[in-house]
């Protein structure tokens, strides 16, 4: 399992976001890519300036999110 550390070192240049909207999506969305084997980053479409948050499986699974909603498996 990944560390908060260890999930900031990682390279996500070259991640595929996806977005999950509960709605037209036409003011921005959330967008979730898979980094790592137990590793996402999470971010913001509205905002492409700002890095995105990463998480592990198990703390995406805590705050309720669930990658299957973005098309993705965990």
């Amino acid at each position: 399992m990944q560390n908060g550390t260890d999930l900031y070192a990682l390279d996500i240049s070259g991640a595929s976001f996806t977005k999950a909207c509960g709605g037209p999506c036409t003011e921005g969305c959330v967008t979730l890519a898979r980094i790592g084997e137990d590793a996402w980053a999470l971010g913001d479409s509205k905002r492409p300036d700002v890095e995105p948050l990463r998480f592990t499986t198990e703390e995406l699974d805590a705050a309720g999110i669930d990658p299957a909603r973005f098309g993705l498996g965990a």
